[in-house]
């Protein structure tokens, strides 16, 4: 039988050692050969400062600027999981790769150095992490070796990024391993570190065991964000999206939101395979009759007509800002990404601001709203967007807003008014 299946995304800032961390686990599980290495070690000192790194950063240009640009996806097995590794960029000027990345993973690795604590890309990929449903998290508290291992700068990173989890919404950061390591070395990576003996947690690698499955939810109404739609010659038109949730059965009759085209699904592929019916995490592409290559695109949603998705003419959200260079108010318009769409939408309304602690309301009908604030707005698309309420369908509850080439907050709807 083949081993649970889970999607695993790392994030961090940059520099602090995400692909050095994650090339040193593929080494010491034997996914790597020595041969690589040692390749890696002998193109000079740059060689030897990143040969870990260099495993996943396999780009020539990546090589070059010595940092992650695109979504590297790798395999690994541990004893009890088979893992799909999605190595998100900690640049911020790839943050959108890494907004893709966050929305297909079950859990995550947030990579933070010991001798830099907190920097804003840690903030802004926890935060992002939590809206875009990445429910459990490893931290990873690397580059120990260059703080003398010392327990007194892990408990003190430990709680205050404790306090930040908390703060983006992790309610439950207490419950997530804090593991020290020092990738470079492989301290605690897949074997207890001899260097820190004060510590008795698990490894790394004993900690990406205790994650536990999500349950799949096939109970709910049929939802599939297309991500691209193709004309395949002798086949016809097939989007490509993954399921988020119900289930999807060749002869189904599909309606696509906002457009409102029909069809029906003639075939399911996953992995160039056919499948007769698809679940909830699967990245699938599908043949449907009846619709014209250009009457669907990225940012539809698939569902059925029995319960199609919803489309917002209005909606109400909860949202933490995260960097903005003065105050948000009502008026502003930045871009808003919800599953596979990017709408522009308007803040109409800044209904209250909440202690991002507590969730209890601070101030009625603020006139801004700054970095660091939690807030429920009324917002209004510029054009059609299919949003669900984060009661009902999670999964299509929760966006990122962008601006200026950073994302300026993150949130979920909590209600719809219904397009007519």
């Amino acid at each position: 039988m083949a081993k649970p299946h889970l999607n695993l995304v790392t994030m961090g800032h940059v520099d602090h050692g995400k692909s050095t961390l994650l090339g040193r686990l593929f080494f010491e599980k034997g996914e790597v050969k020595e041969e690589e290495i040692k390749k890696f070690e002998a193109l000079g000192d740059k060689g030897k400062t990143f040969k870990f790194a260099w495993v996943f950063d396999d780009l020539k240009e990546e090589r070059e600027r010595g940092l992650t640009i695109d979504l590297a996806h790798r395999k690994f097995e541990t004893d009890k999981y088979y893992f799909t590794l999605i190595d998100a960029p900690g640049h911020r000027d790839f943050v959108k790769n890494m907004i893709t990345g966050a929305s297909q993973a079950d859990a995550g690795i947030l990579v933070v150095a010991a001798d830099d604590g907190i920097m804003p890309q840690t903030r802004e990929h926890a935060a992002l992490a939590f809206t875009l449903g990445v429910g459990q998290l490893v931290v990873a508290i690397n580059k120990m070796d260059l703080v003398d291992y010392k327990k007194e700068v892990y408990e003190k990173l430990k709680s205050e990024i404790m306090d930040m989890l908390r703060v983006v919404g992790y309610r439950n950061a207490d419950k997530f391993p804090f593991v020290p390591v020092a990738a470079f070395y492989g301290e605690n990576v897949t074997k207890p570190s001899s260097k820190m003996s004060w510590y008795s947690g698990p490894t790394l690698l004993q900690a990406l065991d205790a994650f536990v499955i999500p349950p799949k939810p096939i109970d709910k109404p049929l939802r599939i964000p297309i991500q691209d739609v193709y004309s395949i010659t002798g086949v016809g038109t097939v989007p490509v999206g993954r399921v988020e949730t119900g289930v999807l059965k060749v002869g189904d009759t599909l309606v696509f939101e906002p457009s409102g085209k029909t069809g029906e699904v003639k075939s399911i592929e996953m992995h160039h395979e056919p499948i007769p019916k698809a679940e909830p995490g699967d990245n699938i592409g599908f043949n449907v009759r009846g619709i014209a290559k250009n009457e669907i695109r990225r940012g539809d949603v698939a569902g059925l007509p029995s319960s199609p998705p919803t489309v917002a003419s209005e909606f109400v959200a909860r949202i933490a800002v995260l960097q903005h260079p003065t105050a948000i108010a009502a008026g502003y318009t930045p871009v808003f990404h919800v599953h596979t769409a990017q709408v522009a939408c308007q803040i109409t309304e800044i209904i209250n601001k909440l202690d991002p602690k507590t969730g209890s309301v601070l101030e009625e009908h603020p006139q801004f709203i700054k970095r660091g604030d939690m807030a429920t707005i009324r917002v209004k698309p510029t054009k059609p967007l299919v949003i669900e309420k984060v009661s009902d369908i999670p999964q299509l509850a929760r966006f990122a807003i962008r601006d200026m080439g950073m994302t300026i907050a993150a949130g979920v709807c909590i209600d719809v008014v219904k397009a007519k």
